[in-house]
């Protein structure tokens, strides 16, 4: 009874954005109304999360009818300071979601109104600790934009529309724990959309069944880890699944991640609040990860999950300090200026705890191809890091086709051996793509944890293969495709045959004398 309630809300939810969509639709696109939508969802979110936590603190002191909703500003500032120490942030009961919503149609002024909310609540946290973690959070919020009307009093229109959109969402009891709604509504309004936006939707948009494959390989054995970190971490997704499959308390230290795109790097601290990870359990950075990265004080880390972007462009060795930089020079090389994919391999193993597991999607052709790539491979092998290499199915990702891979890498390995998973069959159909199901994953899962040999599905090869395969790392090298093609009897066959022409033969004989017949 519980799932099918859970996909009633989940069903309504959907419903829910589908409509705010049709309200907004030929004024905003898909991929800029998935941030105004995301962007009003926080601001709901942090404004209810805020008040209940008066709430429920006044009350239990005894003021059972208090609603911080209700209270006047001037009264409320009075607990500004304090607010902020432990949430991160401040909110006037003026400048509430619900109360800013309840004055909207009659304000002619909407897009101020929001305009100056948003900037109050970013500067309430400046000079706190939690000020990097709500700087520009509210940017790709654009009040203001023509995307939303030529005129303000049609861009008021639509934020109407969008505040009660999303006013009216059934989004649960906080209390109850179904805080996941949000995360629902936002996976929903990135597979919505990453379809639609070809690569630059698809780059930071993980699909939630290989997540779950990624961090349930990582944490195998494991009940609780000090930290978890995604060096290319797009909208947090990674983070937030060990988050769910671990349980955010035994995570001890927190969530690290670093992030280019800074629409996206955005999105993803604003994922993190909405998943309820509090300011000081996350530290995500926006920049350059492989020739800037943010979180040298914090490495290492016991589990790193990624998606890194396939092969895309880097300095490489046009920049000479490089190649002595810690995370790459044990190889001996930098990965090739045109296909960055080896470098965040290299950067991830770096920053890896003795104990520690890092599990990263990667394109296949760095698994085979030769020069720098192949360096790389044989330091891997030689230094007995790979644990496993598992094959996916093709059709997995958003805006490629392509059949990519999960690399497994351990620092403290019992043995030299390296396993391979050809789990290209593990899936279902679609529509177009293929998709993972539970069963899928645990049964990866249980071929890794086992590392017993399987015909046509797993294979541990020894140090010796892989140095006779001349460290390619295929995983067709090492797991032979079944053959399912038809065994055919060939005398049986040639006796058939025979018979046709027999036949054959009886029935021209037929059709001659039919003809002469006719003819005479």
């Amino acid at each position: 009874m519980a799932d099918i309630r859970k996909e009633q809300e989940r069903e309504e939810l959907h419903k829910a954005i589908w409509s705010i969509a049709d309200d907004l639709r030929g004024s905003v696109d898909g991929w800029d109304f998935k941030q105004y939508v995301l962007g009003m969802m926080f601001y709901r979110y942090i404004s209810e999360n805020l008040t209940n936590y008066i709430n429920d603190g006044e009350r239990a002191a005894g003021d059972t009818e208090f609603d911080y909703v209700q209270l006047p500003d001037e009264e409320a500032e009075g607990a500004r300071e304090g607010l902020v120490q432990e949430k991160g942030f401040f909110i006037l009961p003026s400048e509430l979601f619900v109360n800013v919503r309840a004055r909207a149609k009659d304000d002619e002024n909407l897009n101020e109104t929001l305009e100056r909310v948003f900037n109050n609540i970013e500067n309430s946290a400046k000079g706190s600790e939690s000020e990097d973690d709500f700087s520009g959070l509210f940017d790709d919020l654009d009040v203001n934009s023509n995307k939303l009307g030529a005129t303000v009093a049609k861009r008021n229109d639509k934020l109407v529309k969008l505040m009660n959109g999303v006013g009216d969402m059934k989004l649960g009891n906080y209390q109850d724990n179904t805080i996941d709604a949000f995360g629902d509504a936002y996976e929903f309004l990135m597979s919505m959309y990453a379809s639609n936006a070809g690569k630059s939707g698809g780059e930071f948009f993980t699909p939630q069944e290989v997540s779950e494959l990624l961090t349930r390989l990582a944490v195998v054995g494991k009940t609780e880890v000090n930290k978890v970190y995604d060096p290319a971490c797009g909208s947090g997704s990674l983070l937030l699944k060990a988050a769910k499959v671990l349980g955010k308390d035994n995570i001890r230290q927190g969530f690290y991640g670093q992030e280019i795109n800074l629409t996206t790097y955005n999105l993803c601290r604003i994922n993190m609040f909405l998943h309820d990870i509090s300011f000081d359990k996350f530290d995500i950075a926006n920049e350059d990860t492989l020739i800037s990265p943010q979180h040298w004080d914090d490495e290492p880390f016991e589990v790193i999950v990624s998606n890194p972007p396939y092969s895309i462009k880097w300095v490489g060795d046009d920049n000479p300090i490089l190649i002595n930089d810690p995370r790459f020079s044990p190889a001996g090389v930098l990965a090739p200026k045109s296909k960055a994919d080896m470098a965040f391999i290299m950067h991830s193993l770096s920053w890896l705890a003795t104990n520690g597991t890092a599990a990263i999607v990667c394109f296949p052709g760095i698994m085979y191809r030769g020069g720098a790539e192949k360096k790389i491979r044989k330091y891997l092998v030689e230094n007995n890091f790979i644990d496993c290499i598992i094959q996916l199915p093709s059709n997995l990702f958003f805006g490629t086709s392509i059949a990519t891979c999960i690399m497994v890498m351990k620092k403290s390995k019992p043995d030299n051996s390296v396993l391979f998973i050809d789990a290209t069959k593990e899936c279902v159909k679609v529509t177009n793509n293929n998709k993972l199901t539970e069963a899928n994953i645990k049964t990866i899962v249980d071929a890794f944890t086992s590392r017993e040999e399987k015909e046509h599905f797993a294979h541990l090869a020894t140090f010796d293969e892989i140095k006779e395969n001349d460290f390619n790392l295929s995983v067709s090298t090492y797991v032979e495709q079944e053959d399912t093609r038809e065994v055919i009897d060939i005398k049986k066959l040639n006796a058939e045959i025979a018979e046709i022409v027999k036949r054959e033969e009886v029935l021209r004989a037929e059709i001659d004398k039919i003809i002469k017949e006719i003819e005479v």
